[in-house]
């Protein structure tokens, strides 16, 4: 019988599968259902995802899993469900349309609309197809009552009663014209921002790094601007990214470094750089990789006015002792499950449909 509660021991079965595939090691695991089938099956899964797309590295894609492993307990599940209202309105069937950025992206909803008590179909980014499925596949071995709840396309969507869709601010436009009649969550561009005050320690620079490299910055909560207060010094800046000079060796990353400092230079643009990492002066938030914007205030009064005028372009906000909702340094890239891309509550959506 599909219930709420079996749902919810589905996917914390999940997240034990999942613990076995970390940074520290991959190892096989006695007692976990289906291992037989599955762990190799997976392994090979990375092994594949990793081929077709050069930014899904070793280390990336073992950091996604080991965080879908950590979130995936019981303990946080319960707390992300518990003052919702799930299961209380007719199953139905939602489409998503996710994007390839970062490995499993497109996780988040697609376990918000299960847990819901809905099916769901997916459309995946060519970027991202490999581990989805086959995760799925083992929630269906685990949990039988999801055989016939899951289904991926690569055809136009088509029999869906509510969407939930992520892209460029481009493709948004695209999809809020096209899924205008069916309830929906469109997702756009966002960037996440550091404000800077000069009283950071060199653990918070060593922290933020890891905010600012993870997935080679391609993440929405991958900090890609920073904001500092006028005449400030970087050298203490440059010295906590140091630690991630390795990345210079990835050779995807290095060729965008020496692609975007070329253009800088020949546009005479005003740079600082420290042979893997490039910032500039800047009012967007979007940088192209291997580069950081950053921009002046004057004061902090000034600037929370600034950041709440434009919230929909910013993600996430990295600070200490500034901002009501900031993000701790080195915190970006292990979100909780009730803190929602774009601020918009997938449950309750899900809940109302």
């Amino acid at each position: 019988m599909d219930t709420i509660q079996n749902r919810i021991e589905a996917f914390i079965k999940l997240g034990v599968f999942l613990g076995q595939f970390s940074q520290s090691e991959v190892k096989k695991k006695e007692n976990i259902p289906h291992n037989e089938l599955f762990f190799d099956g997976f392994k090979h899964q990375l092994k594949i995802a990793e081929e077709n797309n050069k930014w899904f590295t070793t280390d990336n894609l073992l950091f996604a899993t080991q965080n879908w492993s950590n979130a995936l307990s019981e303990e946080k599940i319960q707390q992300w469900i518990t003052n919702e209202k799930l299961g209380t309105n007719t199953p139905q069937k939602v489409a998503i349309i996710m994007a390839g950025n970062i490995p499993l992206v497109g996780f988040h909803d697609f376990l918000s609309v299960l847990i819901s008590g809905h099916s769901v179909v997916v459309k995946q980014s060519s970027n991202d197809k490999h581990l989805l499925p086959f995760l799925a596949k083992y929630l269906e071995y685990i949990s039988p009552d999801l055989k016939g709840k899951i289904s991926f396309t690569e055809d136009k969507l088509s029999d869906f009663d509510a969407i939930i869709a992520t892209g460029s601010n481009n493709t948004a436009r695209y999809f809020e014209y096209y899924f205008k009649g069916k309830p929906n969550i469109i997702r756009k561009s966002r960037n996440s921002v550091a404000v800077l005050t000069g009283n950071e320690t060199s653990e918070d620079f060593e922290n933020l790094s890891t905010d600012v490299f993870r997935y080679f910055g391609l993440g929405c909560r991958s900090v890609s601007k920073l904001f500092v207060p006028r005449n400030y010094n970087f050298d203490a800046f440059f010295n906590g990214m140091y630690q991630q000079q390795e990345i210079i060796n990835n050779a995807k990353y290095a060729n965008n470094y020496d692609y975007n400092k070329t253009v800088y230079l020949m546009s005479e643009f005003d740079i600082l750089e420290n042979g893997f990492l490039m910032i500039k002066e800047d009012a967007s938030y979007s940088s192209p990789i291997a580069t950081i914007f950053y921009e002046y205030y004057d004061t902090i009064a000034d600037l929370k006015i600034k950041i709440s005028q434009e919230k929909e372009k910013i993600q996430c906000v990295v600070a200490r002792d500034v901002f009501e909702n900031e993000i701790a340094f080195g915190q970006t890239q292990h979100p909780e499950l009730w803190e929602y891309a774009d601020g918009v509550n997938t449950l309750a959506f899900l809940s109302e449909i």
